[in-house]
């Protein structure tokens, strides 16, 4: 996506029009949205949309588009439905001051949708077709709520949402654990292993000694 190079991904089910379709994080606004939902579309083709959405953390730019997605069944790590809920204002704050206009800030959590399945620890979400992508809860690291998809293939693919950057150091806000973060990495290179790609928050698909030297350079920083 443009601005915060923040990565977004579409995984399908079967090929013969009655896969379901996942969509990993939605964008930093209810235009965003729109954009990915019309993105999408044409990549589904005729009769198909998408079925699921999995947010990786709450902040603002990986999940105001949410609401551009009507009947979707929405997943993140337990607990970000109530901070969503109560941090409504603070999501839409920290939105305008990463340069997002104020108006199209408050539209969008005005309909700012809050996950509807939880994950406390693993999910496997059958897409059909024989896809089935596993929802894991792997943080506290970058934020309090970090989940992860992985889809098993030849390589599998890790969704590691802002736990991994490529396009910046990582960033820790006020919600972020550092002393857990290094251990986030490790339940992420545990998941997908040492031949996986791992897709980041923002920027490009890296390698499992990416993520393992962004474990250690966090965990020399944070002195864990």
């Amino acid at each position: 996506m443009p601005v915060w190079d923040a990565t977004v991904g579409l995984v399908t089910g079967d090929d013969e029009g009655c896969g379901s379709a996942l969509l990993i994080d939605t964008g930093a606004t209810l235009r965003e949205g729109a954009e990915l939902r019309a993105q999408a579309q044409r990549l589904l083709g005729p009769g198909r949309r998408v079925t699921h959405i999995a947010l990786t953390h709450p902040h603002f730019d990986h999940v105001l588009g949410t609401a551009a997605f009507a009947g979707t069944e929405v997943y993140g790590a337990v607990g970000v439905d109530d901070l969503l809920r109560r941090e409504r204002d603070a999501v839409r704050d920290d939105a305008v001051r990463h340069g997002v206009d104020r108006g199209a800030a408050a539209e969008a959590v005005d309909v700012l949708v809050a996950p509807h399945h939880m994950v406390c620890g693993e999910w496997t979400l059958d897409l059909g077709g024989g896809r089935q992508v596993l929802l894991a809860n792997v943080g506290p690291g970058h934020s309090g709520h970090d989940l992860a998809v992985l889809v098993p293939g030849s390589p599998e693919v890790v969704f590691c949402g802002d736990l991994v950057e490529e396009s910046g150091t990582p960033q820790a806000g006020p919600d972020a654990h550092p002393s857990h973060w290094p251990a986030a990495l490790d339940r992420l290179l545990a998941l997908g292993g040492e031949n996986a790609a791992y897709v980041p928050g923002h920027g490009a698909v890296v390698d499992a000694a990416y993520v393992r030297a962004q474990r250690d350079a966090l965990a020399a920083r944070f002195a864990v």
